[in-house]
Order: structure tokens, then sequence, then C-alpha cells
């Protein structure tokens, strides 16, 4: 997305492109005419890699604020909207220095070690992928990771240029046991008699649509929630509500925001939380 962190004036113009468009929904072009995808790449296959040599901190700078680059990925799970970027950055060099291509299925992320996997769910519509991420971005507020355009079409956000999302590291540092392995893996396919044919033409899939909320904050006491829900509506955010979650003992009662239909309602929703010191909004599905 943007070249080697140690250009430091290269660097700088291209953030501020990305930073110039970081209003608008659509951050950069798909491919055009006969260039346009039509068959998808599989998923990115997970495999050990060695940490690379570039890209990976400890500690960087850009536009005035430092990242600190993630020691592993282990146990990383985080929900927030997704961006995609696509011909504007096609074969310029990624943050570890490989070439960028929008049909490779590969993303941008600020702190996971590079290398590194991940699979990205979108919350709105359910579709996911397994992606690499080889790249440092996108430096534009309450965005969390940048997909390529192959990986963006997959989660069917090409359209509205962004998504909520649900990211997962995918990491070899667990136990061997808790993954699958070929030992593991049944040796031949079990016989399956296929289904006698239907003339019958087939429905339509349907894809599911997540009701999706803010959270804005969890109390063991109903009193302390309430006092968080008074603050919301004072700050003029509307379709607050306390959901009692009674599934734990001793009950939470949470504070929500929602349901919320797109990444604008998102932003708007944010900012007004973080104009009242509430920074760790957390997104829920249900």
């Amino acid at each position: 997305m943007w070249d080697d962190l140690r250009g430091a004036f290269a660097g700088v113009v291209v953030l501020t492109m990305l930073a110039s468009c970081g209003g608008s929904s659509v951050r950069d072009r798909a491919p055009s005419g006969s260039a346009a995808i039509h068959d998808l790449p599989g998923d990115a296959i997970p495999r050990p890699e060695a940490r690379s040599r570039y890209g990976n901190g400890p500690t960087y700078e850009v536009l005035g604020k430092r990242y600190a680059v993630m020691a592993s990925g282990a146990g990383y799970s985080e929900r927030g909207v997704a961006s995609w970027y696509g011909q504007k950055f096609h074969g310029r060099l990624t943050s570890n220095q490989e070439k960028y291509d929008m049909y490779a299925m590969t993303a941008a992320h600020k702190t996971l070690p590079l290398p590194t996997y991940v699979r990205v769910r979108n919350l709105q519509n359910n579709k996911s992928t397994v992606v690499r991420v080889n790249d440092r971005g996108p430096f534009v507020h309450n965005r969390v990771i940048d997909l390529s355009y192959s990986a963006a079409v997959k989660l069917d956000m090409i359209r509205d240029g962004t998504s909520l999302v649900e990211i997962t590291a995918i990491t070899f540092d667990d136990p061997p046991g808790d993954r699958p392995t070929r030992q593991s893996a049944p040796q031949t396919a079990p016989q399956v008699t296929p289904p006698p044919i239907d003339p019958t033409p087939a429905e339509p899939e349907i894809v599911d649509v997540n009701q999706i909320y803010v959270q804005a904050g969890a109390f063991g006491s109903r009193e302390n929630a309430e006092q968080r829900s008074a603050t919301l509506t004072e700050a003029f955010i509307g379709n607050v509500f306390i959901h009692a979650d009674t599934s734990v003992y001793p009950t939470l009662y949470r504070v929500r925001i929602g349901p919320i239909w797109d990444v604008i309602q998102y932003d708007v929703i944010v900012e007004a939380l973080e104009n009242i010191g509430i920074s760790d909004p957390y997104l829920i599905t249900e």
C-alpha cells in the first residue's frame, strides 16, 4: 500500500493521499474492463513463515503517531471497519518489500507481525475469507484492516468500500493438537452415495444478515449501567438500551446502541463516544 517506511518523504506523500480519501467510503479504484476479476482466488493457506526482516519495527512512526508491532498474533481478535486498496497501489512495494498484488489474498494491518494470516468475517453478511497480512496500514481513523481487491470482492464490500468486520489471527503458536494435521486427517475419503438429481431449480442462497450493535460499557451494577445510558442520552446518542446478560453470574448489564446498519452510522457513533471520553466501544452481533 505504501513503500518502505525508511523513505520518510515518500511515506508522508502516500499517507497524505490516504488521509485525503479517508472521508470517502470508496478508497481506491477497481480494475476496469477486461482486467476485472472473474475467477476469485482461493483463501490464503496459512503456513509457518519466518518473521520478515522488513516492516516489523519493533516500533515505527507515521504522521506523528507511534505504533508498536505485536510480538505475536496469537490470541488476537478485533472487530471494526475494513477498507480495501486496489489499482492505485498495484505493483508497488508493501512494507515487507513484496510487490502488492490486488488479485492476491493479502491485507494491511498496523501492528500484527508481518506476515500473519487472519480470518476476516463480514459482520453484515457473514461471508469470510483468509488473507495474509504483508503490509502496514490503513492509516485512517477508525479503520482496522485494509484488504486486497480480491479479498474485498469475496466479502462483498466493493460497492460500499468499507464494511464492519471481525478479524481473528491464525497462528502456529498454539499446541499442535489444537490444529488439524496431515496425520490427524482421514487417510481415505469415506464413500458417499450421491443424492438423486432433483429436476427443480435450486433456491437462491439466503445470506444471513446480523443485527449489529455498539456496546459502550458492561457493568455488574444496573445503577452504573443506567448512569452510562443517561450519559449517552445527554450526548444526543439515540437508540440506547440496557441488555441484562443473565447467561453469566452475576448478571452483567451491557449498555448498547443500535442496531446499526452501515459504517457511516458506526463512524458517527464512535466519534460521539470519543467526544465524551469513551474510547473502547465494541461491536456486538446477534
